[in-house]
């Protein structure tokens, strides 16, 4: 079956786990050329092995090589500054992306919750690595609920998982993520903190996810985010709770004060997740890696599909 020709920006661990995904496991994509910065990567030594088409002289190396034409989605595995440029000059040349930094140009996608809505977009911005993990969450309590006036994330990652790149977009990691929790999951206020955990040996990424919201039932929210488990563990399957849902009633006598919303009763939420990843390229503990690059091949998959009429 012919395959959707895409290219991988960024020889980095997100980018060359992507490479491997899709090199082993997509139906619906091929992997044409993996562009990175260093010569001397791993990633870029794994993509020639593999006989990919590789330059190691960045995005301006990319539209040299003899595949750049036939190229139809350049996932972006680099950086949020870097996405910038590269965004430029993919427009011009008609290339779509799929954003895997909190660059955030493109609206945000989640492929559980508005995969389909941004398909023909020019850019799709996959958020981050614990939006991906926690937005569905928030979104399965609000659309139970007559609202959700606060949600607050803390995603917790290995800091072995945690590369240059990431390091180098904490501060629009947690700016990108808490928007993500209001625009897709529905939050009236969204607060997202990371926590890089340097213990021995190295913990999977867990996510804790609390929300605030009105007139929903326990039960209700309760079947809503085991629904929605189950649709995520569709493309990653090592995505799990890691206790029972836990509810406390906020009553009319103990008002909680929410910046930018007012005092407010209702039913507080919590849920514990945990995101062991595949093994594909990094350990199992880079569960915060996996989602992201499980996401993006999702998305691009879904676009080979519906666009361009692949495996149908």
């Amino acid at each position: 079956m012919e395959k959707l020709q895409c290219m991988i920006l960024g020889s980095g661990n997100i980018g060359t786990d992507l490479m491997i995904k899709i090199r082993d496991k997509s139906e619906k994509l091929a992997v044409a050329a993996v562009i990175g910065i260093d010569a001397e990567s791993e990633g870029l030594a794994m993509a020639v092995k593999s006989g990919f088409a590789t330059t190691c002289k960045g995005i301006q190396g990319a539209k040299e090589l003899a595949e750049w034409d036939d190229i139809r989605i350049v996932f972006d595995a680099t950086s949020a500054g870097a996405h910038k440029h590269h965004d430029t000059v993919c427009r011009v040349d008609g290339k779509q992306m799929i954003d895997l930094t909190p660059a955030a140009i493109g609206p945000y996608c989640v492929p559980v919750v508005n995969m389909n809505e941004h398909l023909n977009e020019p850019n799709i911005n996959m958020v981050t690595c614990g939006g991906q993990a926690t937005i569905p969450i928030v979104y399965a309590v609000n659309r139970v609920a007559a609202s959700v006036p606060y949600a607050e994330v803390v995603a917790c990652v290995s800091s072995q998982s945690a590369g240059p790149g990431t390091r180098a977009n904490i501060d629009e990691f947690t700016q990108t993520t808490a928007r993500g929790l209001e625009k897709i999951g529905g939050a009236k206020n969204g607060k997202a903190i990371i926590v890089l955990n340097p213990a021995e040996p190295p913990m999977i990424m867990r996510d804790t996810v609390y929300t605030l919201s009105i007139n929903a039932k326990e039960q209700q929210i309760e079947e809503s985010i085991h629904a929605m488990l189950d649709d995520i563990q569709q493309y990653v399957p090592g995505y799990r709770l890691k206790q029972d849902v836990q509810f406390e009633a906020i009553d009319r006598g103990q008002l909680l004060n929410i910046p930018g919303y007012g005092k407010t009763a209702g039913l507080k939420t919590t849920v514990f997740l945990e995101v062991e990843g595949a093994g594909h390229f990094l350990p199992r503990y880079s569960g915060n890696l996996d989602i992201m690059t499980s996401a993006a091949m999702a998305t691009g998959e879904r676009i080979a599909e519906l666009k361009y009429g692949i495996g149908i």
